[in-house]
């Protein structure tokens, strides 16, 4: 039977697509903030099915980028098959990956994940190129733009901080990192653990960059302490490097300083039901101790260790 779905145009979408002839059941997955997803279960397999907005160009979003860069998250042997894909509907279908979702909560409480997530970062990093780059200090500077051009929400002193991202952002372009395949968008929630190995989902923001943005990303995202982004540094560079380390930190800070005007414009456009005001100053609170006094100092000289 299937689950109670009334979407006339989900079901439309799903007529289209020959192996979804046999549906059993539908049920909405949570958690997606661009986009709508469901697992759908036929008599012979099992799918997600990801429906995207028509919003994530302001999001710098690019869907063609996510679909070959999902495509090569798979021959990486890290993501999910790609079954089927529509961009004029914005739709991916994907197999089921029967896994447990990691959560923040996790990168703090089992021991031993930290090596094991590094692995999983270097499988998708060391795979094929990805289509397009993600440079965020561009799309960070985008979304200042869109904020201020439209006069949405922005914390107070945000404009008077923003120098120290700069700052930060021409330090880090003085020696670049090699580009490779990254996610760029690295929630907890975008890695299953099947017990075996971890995967990578989601792979909107897909593209080209820094692997040491990739870990901060995630580092701020999970809310990882000194000693544990540590920890993650080394057993990905299979080295203790303060500079590494450092790098990681300020992309860290520099992610999170954007994001929250990521989570202006969403609450401005969204349609999906989510508080983005408090998601953001959640980042704008976590940030806030990074850009004063000797914090931010260190981290600016060991950029240059």
């Amino acid at each position: 039977m299937h689950s109670m779905i009334r979407d006339s145009e989900l079901r439309t979408m799903m007529d289209r697509i020959p192996c979804l002839a046999a549906v059993e059941n539908i049920r909405v997955l949570n958690g997606g903030l661009t986009n709508k997803n469901y697992r759908i279960d036929t008599t012979s397999d099992s799918y997600v099915m990801r429906v995207s907005s028509g919003k994530g160009d302001l999001l710098g979003i690019n869907r063609e980028n996510e679909r070959v860069n999902t495509l090569r998250a798979h021959q990486a042997g890290i993501g999910p098959e790609v079954i089927h894909s529509s961009p004029d509907e914005q739709i991916l279908l994907l197999r089921w990956v029967e896994a447990e979702t990691l959560h923040a909560s996790d990168f703090h409480s089992q021991p031993g994940l930290l090596p094991r997530i590094a692995g999983a970062l270097k499988a998708l990093h060391t795979g094929p190129e990805f289509q397009g780059y993600f440079h965020f200090p561009a799309i960070r500077k985008k979304y200042l733009k869109t904020v201020l051009d439209s006069g949405y929400f922005m914390p107070d002193e945000y404009i008077n901080l923003e120098p120290l991202i700069s700052e930060l952002e021409i330090r880090l372009a003085e020696s670049p990192e090699n580009l490779v395949p990254c996610n760029n968008d690295l929630l907890a929630e975008n890695f299953l653990d099947d017990g075996k190995k971890i995967w990578i989902i989601d792979y909107e923001y897909a593209g080209q960059n820094e692997a040491s943005f990739e870990i901060g990303n995630l580092a701020g995202e999970t809310a990882l302490d000194d000693g544990q982004l540590t920890a993650l540094c080394d057993a990905y560079w299979e080295k203790h490097s303060l500079s590494k380390i450092a790098r990681a930190r300020a992309w860290s800070v520099i992610a999170r300083f954007g994001w929250v005007l990521w989570a202006s414009i969403q609450g401005a456009v969204s349609p999906i039901d989510f508080d983005f005001r408090s998601w953001g100053m959640r980042k704008w609170h976590s940030v806030l101790p990074e850009l004063g006094g000797d914090r931010y100092q260190q981290i600016l000289e060991n950029l240059t260790i």
